[in-house]
This record gives structure tokens, C-alpha cells and sequence, in this order.
């Protein structure tokens, strides 16, 4: 019984090494026959592909890729056409980005600003380039526990012989204000 053990596990380490040899060769050969647009490298290629890419917004939620490329397809060669998606329901955004082959075609498409497609107008911009490090969403200022208004709020809650009333996250109770506080 431990000999058929033994024997089963020498298999095992068998084919666990065939698979890791199969894994490395597949992943060795989807490196060299990947396209060349497919692993953007640096950011000036991003920045490239940018300047010939469009942003389309108030796409209609039944559209799809190929009616886009068709509504499209007067402006030029088109590359690529992406439509967002939610990540846990996985329903469209209701935007989309569209790549050109060449840089002169964004502009002829965003003469189709304020066109309809699918009874909807949308909106057509060129495509900004995100710069690495620069958030829009970013409001500064320290995002700690203890943010008030105006940066007055301290730790006892009280600010010059008057109640400080926060407001927002910071408030959720005493324990949340006074970390030295522990009821249990």
C-alpha cells in the first residue's frame, strides 16, 4: 500500500513537471507571436495611440462595438473599438474609445459630436493621455480620520469653548473620535 503511494506521487511529480515545462513554452510563444500594439511598453507609445483614439460618451447600453465602428466609418481606417463595462454586473458605462489608424481622422470625428447614434446625441472628444501620478479625482489634504472643515476640528471635539460638530466620515460616534476609548 505505501509502494502504490509512493509510485502515485512520483507520477504526480511527473506530471507536474511536464505541465511546467508546457505552461513555460506557451507563455514563451504568446510573448513572441503577440502583436505589437497588444503590450504597450512606454508611455510615449500610450501617448500615440491617444492622439489617434476618441472618447465617445452617451453611448446607448444596447450598442455595440460594430455599430459604433459603422457610425464611425466615414472618419477612417478604424483599429480598435472599446466599450466599458461595469466590472461586477458587467453592463456597458454608456462610453466608449475608438482608435484610428491615422491622427487626422479624430478630427473629422469629433465634427460627429452632437450626432445621434441609436436615438441617443452623443458626445465625441479626442481621447485625453492620463499622465502618470496626476489623479482628477485627487482633492488633496489629509484624508486621515480627523478632517473638519477649515482644519480646526482636534481630538476632544471642541475648539474654543464651543461643541465642533463634524460632519461626513469623520463623525460615526465617541469611540471613532476618541481612539483611546475602548468599551470592551
Amino acid at each position: 500500500e505505501l509502494e502504490a503511494i509512493t509510485a502515485r506521487v512520483r507520477e504526480m511529480e511527473k506530471e507536474y513537471e511536464r505541465l511546467k515545462e508546457l505552461q513555460l513554452e506557451a507563455e514563451s510563444h504568446l510573448i513572441m507571436s503577440s502583436e505589437p500594439g497588444l503590450f504597450l511598453k512606454t508611455t510615449e507609445e500610450k501617448m500615440e495611440v491617444d492622439q489617434r483614439s476618441i472618447y465617445v460618451g452617451n453611448v446607448d447600453y444596447g450598442g455595440t462595438a460594430e455599430e459604433l465602428e459603422s457610425h464611425f466609418n466615414t472618419c477612417g481606417q478604424i483599429n480598435r473599438v472599446t466599450i466599458l463595462c461595469d466590472k461586477f454586473s458587467g453592463h456597458p458605462k454608456g462610453y466608449a474609445y475608438i482608435e484610428f489608424e491615422e491622427k487626422s481622422s479624430v478630427k473629422a470625428a469629433v465634427e460627429l459630436d452632437e450626432s445621434v447614434f441609436r436615438g441617443r446625441v452623443i458626445k465625441v472628444l479626442p481621447k485625453r493621455t492620463n499622465m502618470p501620478g496626476i489623479s482628477t479625482t485627487d482633492r488633496g489634504g489629509y484624508r486621515g480620520r480627523f478632517q473638519t472643515r477649515g482644519g480646526l476640528g482636534q481630538r476632544g471635539g471642541y475648539y474654543g469653548g464651543q461643541h465642533l460638530r463634524l460632519r461626513g466620515r469623520a463623525y460615526r460616534g465617541r469611540a471613532r473620535l476618541l481612539p483611546w476609548y475602548f468599551p470592551y
